[in-house]
């Protein structure tokens, strides 16, 4: 199953290597909103690109909350402002939302259409730390892939 820990941020903090092979967006180092918005490679992977940006930053906006004088989320905020008209328009709508609410769909180059279900958990003990699981329904299309991704990473 991949899984991946996030911060307040987007910054991916840590990614098993499942969660690795199955995007470069989920790559420790890596910030999901800067790469979700900003790099083509990511971008071609979502096949719902769009749908997928809507909850983004539906999900910054819940995870801020009130704490909107954060000088690093001001920062990341108006970078991506810069960047991204995309971006902007929807940082400007005010939606709120749990990114829990959605299906993971990649377009992935070695093992095609992907659909998995997410599962977000807060980590305790450590404040705008989560934890998101991501598994395909058994017996679907999207469960081969992901055993297929496995086997083909089991080394890498």
């Amino acid at each position: 199953m991949p899984a991946f820990v996030f911060n307040r941020y987007s910054d991916v903090l840590a990614a098993n290597r499942l969660a690795r092979a199955l995007s470069p967006e989920l790559t420790p180092g890596t910030n999901r909103l800067r790469a979700l918005f900003t790099d083509e490679a990511v971008q071609e992977y979502h096949a719902d690109w769009e749908y997928y940006t809507d909850i983004a930053v539906a999900h910054l906006r819940a995870t801020v909350g009130t704490e909107t004088d954060d000088e690093r989320l001001q920062a990341l905020i108006g970078e991506m402002s810069l960047k991204s008209d995309r971006f902007r328009q929807l940082w400007a709508r005010h939606d709120v939302r749990s990114a829990a609410e959605v299906a993971f769909r990649i377009q992935h180059p070695q093992v095609g259409a992907v659909e998995l279900l997410v599962e977000k958990f807060q980590v305790v003990g450590a404040s705008g730390l989560e934890m998101m699981l991501l598994h395909a329904e058994p017996g679907t299309r999207s469960a081969d892939a992901l055993a297929l991704l496995a086997s083909l990473n089991a080394s890498s």
